[in-house]
């Protein structure tokens, strides 16, 4: 370490001392220490999906940078595929797949991990629904899981099963497993009609619209996560927030009793694990459950 730099998961770590999160005191050796320590959890989800960065290389007091295209200088861990683009150009897109992947990214910076819907042998077909409950000023946290959990009972009652994750910002985020049978148009524009329904029906409860203007005093059910190319949030995921928030699964019990999205830190998340959270097995999304959601919003037409 004559040089100031240390090893983790084989990677190099220059500036290991740097502290990223200068409010904590937390470095970027300990974050690299617990991508590696949480690489099990982190890429039971994350691995072979392609991958955006949210790139602080100075920390939280300097730039960001949200990295969606390997960069020069990027190592060999940091994989690359190449995608086609709405606009029909191909870009080379990054994946991990083991510890050295997630070190690599904190290497070069990384605070956050953001990922598809989609595994990167079958990009044509989601494995995930998300709806990203989003509150606006002014609404207290009991509101958000409130919210949180009438939706898991809206989508049951059609269906389909669903677990929470706190994002470690201030929402949650509410999951339905899929198995690949559907594209990405079905997946959108049933999320897209879900939330539609949901703030149309409760308008002073919800909005589907990402204006701010129309988010004061509601929550803004983000239905976008669904679309081709869009990312959410990885699960057990440090966030570039102050304290150094980590993005949680929990059940929907612990839910309840939650004050914030932010509560778990890297030392709270790292005695977590996905044994913690009933995971509903991956379903198809059928007719059966479009049938389900139209007779729903015919019902409730005036």
């Amino acid at each position: 370490m004559a040089d100031g730099n240390v090893t983790i998961a084989g990677i190099r770590i220059s500036h290991p001392d740097r502290e990223v999160y200068p409010d904590t005191g937390i470095r970027k050796r300990d974050v690299a220490t617990y991508c590696k320590r949480m690489a099990g959890p982190i890429l039971e989800t994350a691995a072979n999906r392609p991958l955006s960065l949210v790139r602080l290389p100075e920390g939280m007091e300097g730039q960001r940078f949200f990295q969606k295209h390997a960069g020069a200088g990027f190592p060999e861990v940091i994989r690359r595929m190449e995608i086609e683009e709405s606009d029909g150009e191909t870009a080379d897109y990054m994946y991990v797949t083991d510890a050295a992947g997630l070190v690599g990214a904190v290497q070069m910076g990384t605070l956050e991990f953001h990922i598809w819907g989609a595994r990167r042998d079958r990009l044509d077909r989601p494995e995930r629904m998300i709806f990203d409950l989003d509150p606006g000023e002014g609404l207290d946290f009991a509101e958000v899981t409130s919210a949180a959990r009438d939706l898991r009972d809206l989508l049951a009652d059609l269906g389909l099963g669903a677990w929470p994750l706190v994002t470690g910002g201030k929402g949650v985020h509410v999951v339905v497993p899929l198995r690949r049978t559907v594209g990405w148009d079905a997946v959108t524009l049933y999320a897209r009609v879900l939330s539609k329904h949901l703030a149309d029906t409760q308008p002073g409860r919800f909005t589907a619209t990402m204006s701010k203007a129309h988010r004061a005093g509601r929550i803004f059910i983000d239905w976008l996560r669904n679309e081709r190319g869009a990312t959410a949030i990885a699960p057990f995921s440090p966030r570039a927030r102050p304290g150094a928030p980590v993005a949680v699964p929990v059940g929907w019990d612990e839910l309840a009793t939650l004050s914030a999205a932010n509560v778990f830190g890297l030392a709270k998340a790292e005695e977590r694990g996905w044994n913690d959270v009933a995971i509903p097995k991956p379903q198809s999304l059928a007719q059966k459950h479009i049938d389900a959601l139209d007779a729903l919003v015919a019902a409730d037409k005036p």
